[in-house]
């Protein structure tokens, strides 16, 4: 691609973002969402962060799913989520479990 296709092409695209983003501004209340679609995109936000961090713990060292001890993403993981259920403490349920895989991955042979 030449320069002018590129910048071309990031104009278009922040034109594009732009537009998305204003038309919820511009539209405002003359559209409605209904009730249960509201509901609904409550979870989005989860969802959105179980899909990324989901595989990221489930794929070992060699890019394969993993269930074993070896897997010190999961392991920390689901260490992170019992500190969580007891202290529902976000803030502190990532540096516990930043904490126990940096243990894991300096402490344990691979």
């Amino acid at each position: 691609m030449s320069d002018l296709e590129i910048w071309l092409t990031i104009l278009a695209l922040a034109i594009a973002t732009a537009i998305t983003r204003s038309s919820f501004w511009v539209i405002g209340e003359h559209v409605s969402i209904p009730t249960r679609v509201q509901e609904m995109l409550r979870y989005a936000p989860s969802c959105a962060l179980a899909a990324i961090i989901g595989p990221d713990l489930l794929l070992g060292a060699q890019g394969t799913i993993e269930f074993g001890f070896h897997n010190y993403k999961l392991i920390a993981g689901i260490a992170a989520i019992a500190y969580y259920l007891a202290r529902r403490n976000m803030l502190e349920t990532i540096i516990f479990g930043m904490a126990c895989f940096t243990a894991l991955r300096l402490l344990l042979p691979v």
